[in-house]
């Protein structure tokens, strides 16, 4: 019997979130390879022995000299991405990514990745809610929002938690074949693999608080189920439509008809997952006027069909 094949080093920083740290070694400990005892070695490694991570603390046996020798890296979310990354965790990924060990973050983990310089030039995902402020801080790369995750070969990115998992059990697939990547979902009582490019269900923010428009937003988001020309929205915000479809620009970053879509969509998203209306009578509910206009909408913005959204989500039935 073969030892342990791979060494997976985890990544405990202080305000480490204790969800994306567990997975990886939930996913990696359950996996089982024929002739091999050990498939991975996981190790979880803390930039200080002692962790702070929200409601408790954690007490890691490995520090940093451990990324160096690791096969593969998993960078887990941190509450607070936009803080300083230390030198020491920067310093630890560029070696450890310049020795040939895979890398991979978990969430706002993107953020470590990108301070350490290893997105540059790459196109990269994290949580959909971060993904503006990772590309504000970090503009050599190219933040897709809208998949699971995303792989480079020796670079991986993955959107929020259970896209952690997805990009986790990817990666047991890459090592050991998509038998063993199965067998570790069932094992750990995790969804079984969904491929990267699928959507992450964005539900957008797209009524920003405290804004001019604010008022206007949710007057319009009362009436999706009714006609929302750009003369009537004007006419309630007391402006021309010139001036609004450049207010709006300002404010929501896309056009008053683009806005309306994606309210009308999200609102769909919430009825599919907490009725059991049909796909014909959650379109007229939210103002689509039929249900192939919703669903070439829905399919645009969430990236899968209503039938197929409210399955996955568990909607009722």
């Amino acid at each position: 019997m073969i030892q342990a094949m791979y060494v997976v080093a985890v990544l405990a920083m202080h305000g480490t979130i204790p969800f994306d740290l567990a997975i990886p070694c939930e996913v990696f400990n359950y996996v089982h390879a024929p002739g091999i005892t050990e498939p991975y070695c996981v190790r979880v490694c803390g930039e200080t022995r002692e962790i702070k991570a929200g409601a408790y603390d954690l007490r890691v046996a490995w520090d940093l000299s451990q990324l160096e020798r690791a096969h593969t890296i998993i960078v887990p979310g941190i509450r607070q991405p936009t803080m300083p990354i230390g030198e020491d965790v920067v310093g630890a990924l560029q070696r450890a990514a310049a020795g040939g060990s895979r890398i991979a973050s978990i969430c706002t983990g993107a953020f470590v990745l990108a301070a350490a310089g290893l997105l540059d030039g790459l196109r990269a995902t994290t949580h959909w809610r971060a993904a503006r402020d990772l590309a504000a801080l970090y503009p050599r790369v190219t933040v897709d929002p809208n998949v699971l995750y995303i792989d480079h070969g020796k670079i991986l990115t993955s959107a929020g938690a259970t896209a952690g998992i997805d990009l986790c059990l990817h990666m047991v697939r890459h090592d050991y074949g998509a038998a063993a990547a199965a067998n570790a979902a069932r094992l750990a009582l995790v969804p079984l693999v969904r491929d990267g490019g699928q959507a992450q269900y964005i539900a957008d923010e797209l009524s920003p608080i405290g804004t001019a428009l604010a008022p206007v937003l949710e007057w319009m988001e009362q009436r999706l189920d009714s006609e929302l020309s750009l003369a009537r929205i004007a006419d309630r915000a007391r402006t021309s439509t010139r001036t609004l479809s450049r207010r709006f620009k300002e404010q929501t970053g896309m056009t008053p008809v683009a806005w309306v879509l994606r309210a009308r969509v999200r609102r769909a998203q919430a009825l599919l997952e907490s009725t059991a209306a049909s796909v014909e009578e959650v379109a007229a509910q939210v103002g689509f006027e039929s249900s192939a206009i919703l669903r070439i909408h829905f399919h645009k913005f969430v990236g899968v069909s209503p039938t197929a959204y409210r399955r996955r989500m568990g909607g009722a039935n």
